[in-house]
């Protein structure tokens, strides 16, 4: 690529991401577009690409570049927290859990993939792991707290006593 198409290249990742932060994902993907060629998209472009599906509720769609991207760079758990929501939207939890399970790897120490690891776990019905997972993330940042009152992922546990007396410790 020469310097010319690769300013240009960087130029149009730049608007898309500023179009994205506006809240104006089809105009991300206008300019995304712009590019060329969608298999020559880097880890970064196909984010933004899937990014910006995902902000339009497309999650099916967001799926193919969010994965080209978690392949191109795995060690990037923002691309694996996206990737996984996107599975978690479209009923593929089981995959959900296994994206984030891979960000661990790059991140052992991120209270937020703990803590949608343990919403994942919940939703697949796996009691123990989901209040493993959510421990460990409430260990790690004890503000996430104030976040389980209202996530509606742990709604099958809300009366298990096991899962009280975790929230219960916590808050006090």
């Amino acid at each position: 690529m020469n310097a010319r198409k690769g300013i240009r290249r960087l130029r149009l990742q730049r608007e898309a991401e500023g179009y994205l932060e506006l809240g104006m994902p089809q105009h991300a993907l206008s300019s995304l577009a712009r590019i060329g060629d969608p298999s020559s998209l880097d880890s970064s472009a196909l984010y933004l690409w899937g990014e910006a599906l995902r902000s339009l509720e497309r999650y099916e769609e967001a799926i193919i570049p969010l994965q080209r991207a978690a392949e191109s760079a795995p060690e990037n758990i923002n691309i694996r927290l996206a990737l996984g929501w996107c599975f978690k939207r479209v009923g593929r939890i089981h995959k959900a859990i296994e994206t984030l399970e891979q960000a661990l790897a790059s991140e052992p120490n991120e209270p937020l993939l703990r803590y949608n690891l343990a919403c994942y776990f919940s939703l697949a019905g796996n009691k123990n792991r989901a209040i493993r997972y959510l421990s460990q993330a409430l260990g790690l940042a004890p503000g996430y707290r104030s976040l389980i009152d209202s996530e509606s992922d742990f709604d099958s546990l809300r009366h298990d006593p096991d899962f009280l007396a975790l929230c219960e410790k916590v808050k006090g």
